[in-house]
């Protein structure tokens, strides 16, 4: 299991990464998390990163199924901390500590 915490503005957001079982969750919420069907989703984001969704009507649920689709690619838990780590970082997250199945937080300079 991996923890990444990470900056966004204010918000303190941590994602939980357990084999293919991610959880996200942010300071706003305290200890609540959830998947990816529980996020707010960006259309212009979603639409920017996938065009070919811009008319499809059902554009949050197939985003979904991609981002599921994609995880389930990656073999370790690494690749995929790497992976939403640097997803991420293009929109402005600032990526602080990872924390490795309960061990101290490990600053990230």
């Amino acid at each position: 299991m991996i923890v990444l915490i990470m900056e966004f503005g204010t918000d303190v957001i941590m994602i939980s990464i357990d084999g293919n079982d991610i959880r996200f969750g942010n300071s706003n919420q305290g200890i609540y998390t959830t998947t990816i069907e529980g996020l707010r989703l960006d259309y212009k984001g979603v639409c920017k990163e996938f065009p070919d969704l811009i008319e499809n009507a059902n554009w949050k649920d197939e985003a979904i199924k991609r981002f599921k689709a994609h995880i389930k690619l990656l073999k370790t838990e690494d690749e995929k901390a790497k992976y939403i780590v640097e997803d991420l970082q293009r929109y402005g997250y600032i990526f602080k500590y990872k924390q490795r199945a309960g061990f101290r937080p490990q600053k990230i300079i």
